[in-house]
């Protein structure tokens, strides 16, 4: 259970004051990704079920994009940040690893944020509907698994330094299958074809979102994965609060 200690410590604010330090546990960390996803999801949830009984559904969706934000330290978000102002700059491939490295946050970098926030916020808001909010458990575990074809699929840009370094080598290809068979049988009991149409169109797209990022820069970071995390979750909320299922 090391390992998923370290998926615990490194994707939330959520304190594991027992983890052990280790190198091998924290390659192996990445097949927990998915299950990780689920714990973030149940707490959204709790959340955001107990703001529809005290407010309005949209302050309650904006109370959970903020725990959202909160218990995962921001981190995917900063990934996404970073690739939009490293991209949106148009620049050659070593200067737009140089702004995604950069410390500062562009204005590419703050109105992709704010989109984006205002995008998840809304579609937080729609599962509202009776029956609806369960659905919010499957989005971070789906993204999060989305996210493990992409560390298995495109190399790592940098093997030297980096947080993703080493996780590729510790990713199971029988975690990526149990982590999408649990999901999806678990979603369809829940929400039946609109949570695997959903995961369906995300997955899609994620793997599109990594291709293309992969082309321009040679390779995926730290960033791009918490780039397609946060993407991911985007198409996942919008494909669930489609007009198409009222």
């Amino acid at each position: 259970m090391n390992a998923f200690w370290h998926a615990i410590a490194f994707f939330t604010r959520i304190p594991v004051p027992w983890l052990r330090p280790s190198d091998e546990a924290w390659k192996k960390s990445v097949n927990w990704y998915p299950a990780v996803g689920l714990v973030i999801g149940i707490l959204l949830w709790g959340v955001h079920q107990t703001g529809l009984v005290l407010f309005s559904p949209w302050l309650s969706a904006v109370l959970t994009l903020a725990v959202w934000v909160y218990i995962t330290g921001g981190l995917h978000l900063d990934g996404w940040m970073d690739l939009a102002d490293g991209l949106g700059s148009s620049r050659p491939k070593e200067q737009v690893l140089a702004i995604m490295k950069d410390s500062c946050v562009g204005a590419m970098g703050v109105l992709a944020a704010i989109l984006l926030l205002l995008l998840k916020a809304g579609a937080v808001a729609e599962l509202a509907h009776p029956g609806w909010g369960v659905l919010l458990v499957f989005v971070p575990a789906i993204a999060r698994t989305h996210v493990l074809l992409s560390i298995r699929l495109w190399p790592y840009l940098s093997q030297e330094k980096g947080i993703g370094k080493g996780i590729s080598a510790g990713l199971s290809p029988v975690a990526i299958a149990a982590g999408y068979i649990v999901l999806a049988a678990a979603g369809w009991f829940a929400g039946g074809l609109q949570v695997v149409a959903a995961m369906v169109v995300s997955l899609l797209f994620v793997l599109l979102f990594s291709r293309s990022v992969a082309r321009k820069l040679g390779g995926l970071n730290g960033d791009c994965y918490g780039a397609a995390i946060e993407s991911g979750e985007a198409v996942m909320l919008l494909v669930l609060v489609g007009s198409w299922w009222t």
